[in-house]
C-alpha cells in the first residue's frame, strides 16, 4: 500500500509507492560510457584546462605541470563568470535581473582517469575533501558571493560530461531556493522546538536503526523517512557544525573520506554500479550579507545528500513537486547494510 511522508524540514510530501515493488535487481542501471579521447583531466594534459587555482602535490613541481595529487581549474565552460561585474536592476514593471556573477571550478580528484571514489584511498579521498574546504573558505571572502554549492554528476545520465572523476563548485551571489527553504524549515523548527531539527533526525534515526546504512566515529549514512528517490542516501556529521569548512570538520576528514568511500561501494555493489549525483548543503557565507537571524549557527547543519539515478522525473513530478519513491527508505537501507566490502 502506497504512503504519503512529509519531509520535516521542507514540508515537502513524497509518495513510497510501495505497491510497485521495486527492488534492487528490479532497476536498470545505464552503462556510464567511458570516454576513451584525449582526456584534459589526466596527467600530462594540464596545458588543455584554464590555469590552475589550487593543488595538492607529490612535490614542490610548479603548477599546471604533472605531480598533482589534486587540481582545482575554472570551469572552461562557466555556468557564472568571476569577471563580471555584479549589478542589479530591474527589467519592465515585473522582472529582475542581475550580470551572470560568480564562480564555476572544477576539482579534479585524481589523475587517474577510471578511480572513482569507491576505488580511491582513503587519502586520496581526504585531499578531495581539504580542496572543497579549502575552496570554500576562499571564495567566502569575496562578500558579493552568497553561496558555494558543491556537487558531484556521475555519469551521463547524471549530467556530466566527461568520465574523469570530477566534483564541481559554483558559487553564486544568492542563496539557491532548495538551500533557502531548508534554512527557513530549520529556523521554523528551531523557533519551535530551540533544538536543530537535522540532530533530531539523525537521532531519531540512529535510535531507530532501521534506516542507518553505515556510520562511524564522525558521521552516520542513512536513507531519509521521506526520500525522493529509491536509494537515496544522506551523510551528517555527528556533531552539530553549519560550514562544511569549519576547524572542527577538517579535523575529522579522515572520517569523511571514510564513510564516502563505504557508501559508494555499497552503492556500487548492491545496485551494479549506478550513475549518480551528490550535493554538499553547508551555511550561506554570512561576510555577505548581514541579517541572518541569530540562531543560524544553532539551527542548521550541513550535510551530504546521494542521489541514485535509478529513476526519472517525469511529469507528474514536475507538475506538482510529489516525488514518487519506488522503493522504502526501510528496504533501500536494509539492502545497502548487508552488502558485504570485501
Amino acid at each position: 500500500m502506497s504512503e504519503l511522508r512529509k519531509d520535516p524540514i521542507l514540508g515537502r510530501w513524497v509518495i513510497i509507492a510501495s505497491e510497485r515493488g521495486k527492488r534492487p535487481g528490479a532497476f536498470q542501471t545505464i552503462p556510464e560510457e567511458k570516454n576513451e579521447a584525449i582526456c584534459p583531466f589526466c596527467y600530462g594534459n594540464e596545458h588543455m584546462t584554464p590555469p590552475e587555482i589550487y593543488a595538492i602535490r607529490h612535490d614542490k613541481s610548479p603548477p599546471n605541470t604533472q605531480g598533482w595529487k589534486t587540481r582545482v581549474v575554472p570551469n572552461k565552460f562557466p555556468a557564472l563568470g568571476i569577471d563580471e561585474k555584479l549589478a542589479k536592476r530591474g527589467v519592465g514593471m515585473m522582472y529582475d535581473m542581475m550580470v551572470g556573477y560568480g564562480a564555476h571550478e572544477v576539482i579534479i580528484d585524481t589523475p587517474d582517469h577510471h578511480r572513482n571514489i569507491k576505488d580511491q584511498s582513503i587519502h586520496d579521498i581526504t585531499n578531495v575533501i581539504s580542496c572543497i574546504q579549502h575552496r570554500i573558505e576562499d571564495l567566502h571572502k569575496d562578500v558579493q558571493m552568497r553561496y558555494v554549492l558543491v556537487f558531484k554528476n556521475k555519469g551521463k545520465e547524471a549530467g556530466a560530461s566527461l568520465f574523469h572523476p570530477h566534483t564541481q563548485l559554483i558559487a553564486t551571489p544568492v542563496t539557491p531556493i532548495t538551500v533557502k527553504a531548508e534554512l527557513q524549515g530549520a529556523e521554523s523548527y528551531f523557533k519551535m522546538k530551540e533544538r536543530c531539527i537535522f540532530c533530531d533526525i539523525m537521532h531519531e534515526e540512529l535510535s531507530l536503526e532501521k534506516r542507518i546504512v553505515y556510520e562511524n566515529d564522525g558521521f552516520v549514512a542513512f536513507c531519509p523517512y521521506a526520500s525522493r528517490f529509491p536509494f537515496e542516501v544522506w551523510i551528517l556529521p555527528k556533531n552539530h557544525d553549519i560550514d562544511f569548512h569549519s576547524e572542527s570538520v577538517v579535523k575529522n576528514n579522515h572520517f569523511l573520506a571514510e564513510i564516502l568511500k563505504i557508501v559508494f561501494q555499497k552503492l556500487a555493489i548492491g545496485l551494479n554500479d549506478p550513475q549518480y549525483n551528490y550535493v554538499i548543503h553547508t551555511a550561506p557565507n554570512r561576510f555577505a550579507r548581514r541579517g541572518y537571524w541569530q540562531t543560524l549557527h544553532e539551527d542548521f547543519h550541513w550535510h551530504i545528500e546521494i542521489m541514485p539515478k535509478l529513476t526519472r522525473v517525469a511529469g507528474f513530478e514536475w507538475g506538482t513537486g510529489f516525488y514518487i519513491n519506488p522503493t522504502p527508505p526501510e528496504d533501500a537501507a536494509k539492502h545497502l547494510r548487508e552488502v558485504e566490502i570485501d
